[in-house]
């Protein structure tokens, strides 16, 4: 029987493969040479380095990680030995368009801040940056997009280089992949250079990996006035991450950006279906039937004496409360890992049903811009 490892921290994963295979739920840290060497596949995250250190004389034949990511998937030792990867692109790029939603809404409220007609500049405008990019134009925000492969293939038309991006710019927000070496590296793109040509009142949000911002540069840069304010999701050095730099962030969270319930369903889901495909087993098209739903899945506004950016933050805030999170982490940064781990239920806008009192066609147009798929104007 096929023998698989799976990360004990996937979602709606137990009892799905067992019918057709031997599976032992794991630890992603503990998930070494000793685990996987008479293991036939790996469903994994980006906790376990797939790498010779754990692949050598293991019987390894397929990697399938339930994360976008998959810079802890040797890929070039994977070629060279026939071991088979996948990962899950786009799988949670709506739960992190969700987080900077949230960011955004947060930023108005707390600061007193008119976000129409600001500029937000996106680095990296794959499958999340798209969705960001969408979300700031239905909230009127001016967009620019810097994405060097995409250009390269498409044309320049769509997208500015980087230096113009920063240079207008009044929020930056990072969603590209780490490459630490190549033509286009982002290995500690965000740094002191960066930070000194911005707008002084900059905002700083990184959702995609710590290590695509120097940590001690953006601290250096939130102290001496660079860098107005910072939102971070990814550290460098996770989970140890500079208490420093926590304490001086506008938002800080543990990691957790694309972890709604809907973002893991989709990891999981298409790591089921590579693993089924790989192995033939009846499950191809195979996807979670039990994800729970929200609390209050009904949001009531009434848009009387509201401006359009009262409206669609109050929504935006009843999906998901970042501050919670923020606030979790503040109080205890050391348990890092484990609220990741123990991650509280989040589900996306389309879970929701928004009911607008005194509402009109073009708010309800709006909020579907935003991806609000259930508006019901009474």
């Amino acid at each position: 029987m096929i023998k698989i490892i799976a990360d004990n921290k996937i979602p709606f994963l137990q009892g799905i493969l067992e019918p057709y295979a031997n599976v032992t739920y794991l630890p992603g840290a503990n998930t070494d040479a000793d685990a996987v060497k008479d293991a036939d596949a790996l469903i994994t995250r980006t906790r376990t380095k797939c790498n010779n250190t754990t692949l050598a004389n293991s019987m390894v034949k397929m990697i399938a990680t339930a994360t976008i990511g998959f810079d802890h998937i040797d890929t070039e030792y994977c070629k060279n030995n026939h071991i088979e990867w996948t990962n899950a692109p786009g799988c949670n790029s709506g739960s992190v368009k969700q987080y900077i939603a949230a960011t955004l809404a947060t930023l108005a409220t707390e600061l007193n801040l008119e976000l129409k007609n600001k500029t937000i500049g996106i680095v990296g405008v794959g499958n999340v940056g798209s969705k960001v990019a969408d979300f700031a134009k239905a909230i009127g925000m001016k967009v620019l997009l810097n994405d060097p492969p995409r250009a390269e293939k498409e044309g320049s038309l769509d997208f500015v280089e980087l230096n113009e991006l920063i240079e207008k710019s009044d929020i930056i927000t990072f969603h590209v992949p780490l490459q630490s070496e190549g033509k286009h590296k982002t290995y500690h793109l965000g740094n002191a250079n960066l930070f000194s040509k911005c707008k002084k009142e900059v905002v700083i949000i990184n959702s995609s990996r710590g290590e695509i911002i120097n940590n001690t540069d953006l601290l250096a840069a939130l102290n001496n006035g660079d860098v107005g304010n910072a939102i971070l999701d990814v550290w460098e050095n996770e989970p140890n991450i500079n208490l420093e730099l926590l304490d001086k962030a506008f938002i800080a969270t543990p990691h957790i950006a694309g972890y709604s319930a809907d973002g893991k369903a989709n990891g999981t889901a298409m790591s089921v279906q590579a693993i089924s495909q790989h192995f033939g087993f009846p499950l191809k098209q195979w996807y979670p039937a039990n994800i729970p739903l929200p609390e209050n899945p009904r949001i009531t506004i009434d848009a009387k004496n509201l401006d359009f950016q009262e409206v669609w933050t109050k929504a935006v805030l009843h999906t998901y409360p970042i501050k919670q999170d923020d606030q979790r982490l503040r109080k205890n940064p050391e348990s890092f890992e484990q609220q990741r781990g123990s991650y509280p239920l989040r589900r996306e806008f389309e879970a929701y049903t928004v009911q607008i009192k005194n509402g009109t066609e073009q708010l309800e147009e709006s909020l579907t811009n935003m991806g609000f798929a259930q508006i019901q104007i009474i």
